[in-house]
């Protein structure tokens, strides 16, 4: 496969290295900025290849779109997890106004940049409308990631978004001492809480269950590895959030998704207890001790 992946943060980066690996696959990449990188190509010379991978983050996509994208037939396994927060749109929904469904596919489940960049054992799900095309950024992937296939776009979305909200959560939890089984408890409700949130908008509880739910939630809400973890554990000790933010350097797709969640959920009366204190905390400055007694009522 001809593959250019688009965005060169660390999953960019981390995807160019799993593709690379694949001595099958022709990978180059590129970015906004220039990067000292092997098989580094302008904007251009990646939109012509037939295979996109988009590592961009979910906020800045619209714009990204609307600005430098050129439809050359290409197909598109989008690398973002998020929800736009202005608009409350899923990915998906932002895609499908420049590709035609058939041609997208999104990528999930538990995956560290830092590990798949040293090539340890990962296992990721790719979902599409188009089978045939999600097996085939499945097959390309290397030996040491193992690829599922699933149709379930909607579910895949926003267990993909949502887990990076219980995430912050769960930094707060660990930062503020609670606990094993507090930690547990939170993270199992929180999983019940985007399951609820999906259903509402068609997606399938077994998508919870799978890799891109379940598998990812447990990951990113309780290591250090993850930014939305570390913008918890920073709430935590009484930072700001534009303070941990200049600390963190790079995007933590929970906080943008926060308030998208919040929206969403205020618009269609969609119970949604612990995304709500999270949102509270990120925008009116909530004390993390009171947000917790107050999800124990």
């Amino acid at each position: 496969m001809k593959i250019a992946i688009i965005g060169a943060g660390k999953w960019g980066q981390a995807l160019y290295h799993a593709y690379s690996s694949n001595p099958k696959n022709s990978v180059v990449i590129t970015s906004r900025t220039p990067k000292d990188i092997e098989n580094f190509v302008s904007l251009d010379k990646a939109l012509r290849q037939e295979y996109l991978v988009i590592a961009i983050p979910a906020q800045q996509i619209r714009g990204w779109l609307e600005r430098n994208f050129v439809d050359y037939n290409q197909n598109i396994l989008v690398a973002a997890k998020g929800i736009e927060t202005t608009t409350g749109a899923f990915l998906n929904e932002i895609y499908s106004q420049f590709v035609p469904n058939e041609r997208l596919c999104f990528i999930s489940g538990p995956s560290f940049a830092k590990e798949v960049q040293e090539s340890l054992p990962t296992a990721l799900m790719i979902s599409s409308d188009n089978e045939s095309l999600a097996q085939k950024y499945a097959d390309a992937l290397p030996t040491f990631i193992k690829g599922y296939v699933d149709r379930d776009v909607v579910g895949a979305e926003v267990a993909g978004a949502y887990k990076n909200v219980i995430a912050i959560a769960g930094g707060v939890c660990d930062g503020l001492g609670l606990g094993n089984n507090a930690r547990a408890a939170l993270i199992s409700r929180g999983l019940v809480e985007m399951s609820r949130f999906g259903k509402y908008f068609g997606a399938k509880n077994k998508t919870f269950l799978s890799l891109g739910g379940a598998g990812d939630l447990f990951l990113t809400a309780s290591s250090t590895l993850s930014r939305n973890y570390r913008v918890g554990l920073g709430l935590a000790q009484g930072k700001s959030l534009e303070e941990i933010l200049e600390e963190l350097g790079e995007v933590a797709e929970g906080v943008g998704t926060t308030r998208a969640v919040e929206m969403i959920a205020k618009k269609h009366k969609l119970y949604t207890p612990i995304a709500h204190e999270v949102y509270l905390m990120l925008d009116q400055n909530k004390s993390p001790l009171k947000s917790v007694k107050d999800l124990l009522k």
